[in-house]
Parts: C-alpha cells; sequence; structure tokens
C-alpha cells in the first residue's frame, strides 16, 4: 500500500502541472485585465502600464507563468491586485477553513442521513417505506443546493425566526488550524448552508446505499450465511454491509471535492468567506493570481479525495490489493 501511495503521488504531479498550466493560460486569455478600470472609470493609461510592469503583466504569458511556478515552489501563490496590502495566501488562510468546514460537515450529513435511510428502504423492499424513502431521495437529489438555502432562510430565518440567515459563526484562531470551536453561535449558524449542501449528498447515497444491498443480498454467501443460522442483524452488518458499502465509497471523493468546490452558491447565499465566494468574486475582479491558487487548492483535494478512495477500498474489501 506505501508504494501505491508514493505512486499515485508521483503520478498526480503532472496532472497538477497540467492543470496549472491550462488555468493560468485561460485566465489570462479572459477579455479585460485587472487594471482597465477604477470603479466605474477607466484607468489612465500610463498608470495601467506602471501597475502591470509592477506586477509582471507586461512579461511574456510563458515567463510570467513560469515565474509563477517559481514562487509556487517557495510557497508564494501571489500578490492581490485589489488589495495590495493582502496576498493570495493570506485569502487562502482565511477561506479555507470555512471552506473546508463546511465541506466536512456537508459530507458528514449526507452518509449520517444517507446510509441509514438506504439500509432501511433496501430491508423492506418494495414497500410503502422503500417507495416513501425512494421518493424522499429523489425529491432530495433534484433540489439543487440553489433552491434549498433560500427555501430554509425564508422558512427557518425569516418566517420562524429560528436560525440566523448569514455569515458563518466561527472564528479563527481554529482547531488544529481548520476545526472550529463547537459554540452554540457555530452550530445556529452552521444548520442551513450544511443542510443545503447535505441533504442533496443524503439522497444521492441513501440510492446508492439501497441499490448496492439489494444486490448484495441476492449474493450466494448471504445466503449461505443464513443457512447457517446467524442472526439477520449479524448477516446484515457484518457480512453484506461492508460489500455493499463500496459504491458509495466510490464518491467519496469526489464527494468531497464537489462539496468544497461545490460551495460556490451556497457561500454566496449566505454570506460566508469561503474560497468559493472568493473564488466567484476573483473572476470579475481578474485576478489571476487567486483564480489559479484556488484551482490548485481544489485540484489537490479531489487528487486526495480520490486516494482516500482506494485506501478505503482496501479496507473494506482484503480482496482488493494494490502492491
Amino acid at each position: 500500500m506505501t508504494k501505491y501511495i508514493i505512486r499515485r503521488i508521483l503520478m498526480a504531479i503532472p496532472v497538477v502541472f497540467l492543470m496549472v498550466l491550462a488555468t493560468f493560460v485561460l485566465v489570462h486569455a479572459m477579455p479585460g485585465g485587472p487594471f482597465d478600470a477604477i470603479g466605474q472609470r477607466s484607468m489612465p493609461e500610463h498608470i495601467r502600464i506602471l501597475l502591470e510592469r509592477r506586477y509582471g503583466l507586461d512579461k511574456p504569458l510563458y515567463q510570467q507563468f513560469f515565474d509563477y511556478l517559481m514562487n509556487l515552489l517557495r510557497g508564494d501563490f501571489g500578490p492581490l491586485f485589489r488589495q495590495p496590502s493582502q496576498t493570495v495566501n493570506d485569502i487562502i488562510a482565511q477561506t479555507f477553513p470555512v471552506s473546508i468546514q463546511l465541506g466536512l460537515m456537508s459530507v458528514a450529513v449526507g452518509f449520517v442521513l444517507g446510509i441509514p435511510l438506504g439500509i432501511f428502504a433496501a430491508l423492506n423492499h418494495n414497500t410503502p417505506i422503500d417507495y416513501t424513502t425512494t421518493f424522499l431521495a429523489v425529491i432530495g437529489v433534484s433540489i439543487p443546493a440553489l433552491v434549498m438555502g433560500p427555501l430554509l432562510i425564508y422558512t427557518f430565518g425569516v418566517k420562524l425566526g429560528w436560525l440566523p440567515i448569514a455569515f458563518w459563526g466561527a472564528d479563527p484562531p481554529f482547531i488544529l488550524g481548520f476545526l472550529p470551536k463547537p459554540t452554540a453561535d457555530f452550530w445556529s449558524h452552521a444548520v442551513m448552508p450544511v443542510f443545503s449542501i447535505g441533504t442533496g449528498m443524503a439522497a444521492g447515497i441513501a440510492r446508492l446505499t439501497r441499490a448496492g444491498l439489494l444486490d448484495v443480498l441476492s449474493s450466494d454467501y448471504i445466503r449461505t450465511a443464513r443457512a447457517k443460522g446467524l442472526r439477520e442483524r449479524v448477516v446484515i452488518v457484518v457480512h453484506a454491509l461492508k460489500n455493499s458499502l463500496i459504491p458509495v465509497v466510490t464518491i467519496l471523493g469526489p464527494l468531497l471535492a464537489g462539496a468544497v468546490t461545490g460551495s460556490f452558491i451556497t457561500e454566496q447565499i449566505f454570506a460566508l468567506n469561503g474560497m468559493g465566494r472568493r473564488f466567484v468574486n476573483s473572476i470579475g475582479e481578474r485576478e489571476y493570481f487567486l483564480q489559479t491558487s484556488l484551482v490548485l487548492v481544489y485540484g489537490v483535494l479531489l487528487i486526495f479525495g480520490n486516494l482516500l478512495v482506494d485506501i478505503i477500498y482496501a479496507w473494506l474489501d482484503p480482496r482488493i490489493r494494490y502492491d
């Protein structure tokens, strides 16, 4: 397994390089530039030239990319054009904890709700319980966070007044650099953003769990276990559940990365200071270094998530070997 992990990390290096290269070229290909205007007015030509020279934007594109790579190797993600007092490193340090907290909690809600519902539906196959659970799962998958977020705000924030409708509720310093302090204020702020993403995940996970468990329950080794007189709970938990979760684990990596990268809309709706919100704003501001660096962070998260899935595979099914 150790050799496999090292091999996967080495294989990820050219992938990350190509991803950064493509992003760098595309963001520079967008019309307009970071210094074309000051608010609603055009920036004077001589000032624009001086600013572009200051940040190296007057150099050929290949030279700019090479300089960016050299800065990356030193741990420097680059400057901000509109906020010279801050750097991209500062923005990532401020926003990454919020996005990763939102993503991890949303995935946790998805699995905590989705797996039991899927098991419950599979064990009550072709009954009203199964039909109801499946119907709710389809509804959950069909409602995106773009719709779920405002619905939650209107219901629990505006009409009932139970929950705050904006901001995250957790401020640094964070535990281990990214974990929030479990205060009542944090939980009240986190409920609606987390459930706006997590409910859709739970619906998809429930459907996968139901399908996987139904397939496993019809296997020969399950019939053999029952024929031996094992209790039904032992058959389900020990013999059936682990194998049925393999399709669910398959989506864990993309799901985790998707929870972080797909929180663009949710962070905008709930006014969260996360990477998704800053990424959306950076497009209009033509913050080249910020856009490229955030894509790099998202790509690394996706690669790490897929590697984590492969490791969990080997734990769930001992027949899977990578060495």
